[in-house]
């Protein structure tokens, strides 16, 4: 058969397991999925097991599949963002960004305060809802930035919106991924804007995300030169260096990035992919270890994939996966190291499919170049045969 349109939606954290090698990064016992549905006595999520998320996951195991399953590894080094949205287009990151579990070095802060002409405060891993709380007070006195990473490489700077207008965050945070290269090559420099006052200070949603460049070869950069509309859902583009897309838009959460998912399905008459992500269960729950506002994400999720469905037409292809984990249940709030699962739905799959344990996320960005017939990813291994 012939495929036309490619659906794809990441949920941005939702891992299924420790990976072999996940006590490198301090994540054994993480299961992002499963230690969610337990720590909530259970989920209402029965048209995702009849994906197979049960079968993957061991959760309800029994429970009919209609549709295509398996797993993934994770090829990349660490367990970040950007480079797990690389590999899910088709490119394997194998040189891992650096990261700063002491903070940056003096070198770095000096050089960007005198770019920004603004001290900095922090300078260490930190939460970012807590470094507001410890910091804000003293920010809203000083104007100094905060400054703030994780165990991800990223460069944080959080701001009032009434003491650093938006747009100049963003010209500061534009100074920051210039200068954070060679040794300093962060994964991501994000912009953290807040309003409130002490006490009740929040984050807004302009957050805005200034990654590294995708390399060549992914998967998005082999559409667009075939002459195929990529609509990105959420903040793709961000992670994508702006690379790749037709166009994009941006949501406030996961119901928004859920309704732009079917707006886009309208769109895209003319065939080609949708590439999305809902944020959410990394952003907001995954890392603030709210397991309970977690397990409701993906109750909404389920709710949505009957809809979904049924805005396919036949030539319509959808894959839901993940980058990588952040299990809430943990004493971690940062990433954790897991397999991602790998649920496909089409209108004339029959049956349960098993397309097993892929080695790498890779093997998506070409199945998708295969099911699209397009120009091959440098990395990964289709399974399209196994889709028809």
């Amino acid at each position: 058969m012939e495929f036309r349109r490619v659906i794809l939606i990441i949920l941005d954290g939702v891992g299924v397991g420790e990976m072999p090698d996940a006590g490198k990064y301090g994540d054994c016992g993480s299961a992002t999925f499963q230690n969610t549905y337990r720590a909530n006595g259970g989920l209402k999520i029965k048209n995702m097991l009849s994906l197979g998320m049960g079968r993957i996951t061991g959760i309800e195991r029994d429970y009919p599949v209609e549709g295509a399953f398996g797993k993934s590894a994770i090829a990349s080094e660490g367990k970040d963002s950007t480079t797990g949205h690389w590999e899910i287009a088709g490119v394997i990151t194998r040189e891992p960004f650096p990261t700063f579990p002491d903070g940056f070095p003096d070198e770095l802060i000096r050089e960007f305060e005198r770019l920004t002409c603004r001290k900095v405060i922090g300078n260490k891993p930190a939460s970012g809802t807590e470094i507001i709380k410890e910091l804000g007070e003293k920010h809203l006195k000083t104007g100094a930035l905060i400054v703030y990473t994780s165990a991800d490489s990223v460069f944080q700077i959080a701001a009032h919106e009434d003491v650093v207008p938006v747009e100049k965050l963003y010209e500061y945070c534009r100074i920051a991924r210039e200068i954070c290269r060679d040794d300093y090559r962060v994964g991501r420099v994000i912009a953290r804007p807040f309003k409130g006052k002490v006490g009740e200070f929040y984050r807004t949603e302009r957050r805005r995300d200034f990654s590294v460049p995708a390399p060549d070869g992914i998967v998005l950069d082999s559409l667009i030169k075939a002459g195929r509309m990529v609509l990105g859902v959420g903040k793709v583009d961000y992670i994508f260096g702006g690379r790749g897309f037709t166009e994009c838009v941006h949501t406030k959460d996961n119901n928004d990035g859920m309704k732009q998912i079917l707006n886009s399905m309208k769109r895209l008459s003319e065939g080609g992919m949708i590439f999305s992500n809902l944020v959410d269960f990394d952003m907001r729950w995954g890392h603030r270890n709210n397991y309970e506002a977690f397990g409701r994400g993906l109750e909404d999720f389920d709710r949505f994939i009957p809809t979904l469905k049924d805005n396919t037409v036949d030539g319509d292809i959808v894959i839901i996966t993940a980058d990588h984990g952040n299990d809430p249940t943990t004493i971690s709030t940062d990433h954790t190291r897991e397999y991602v699962p790998i649920m496909i739905w089409h209108r004339q799959i029959e049956g349960s499919v098993e397309i097993g344990l892929r080695h790498t996320m890779a093997d998506i960005g070409q199945t998708v170049a295969d099911v699209l017939g397009v120009e091959k990813t440098p990395d990964g291994n289709s399974f399209k045969e196994m889709l028809i």
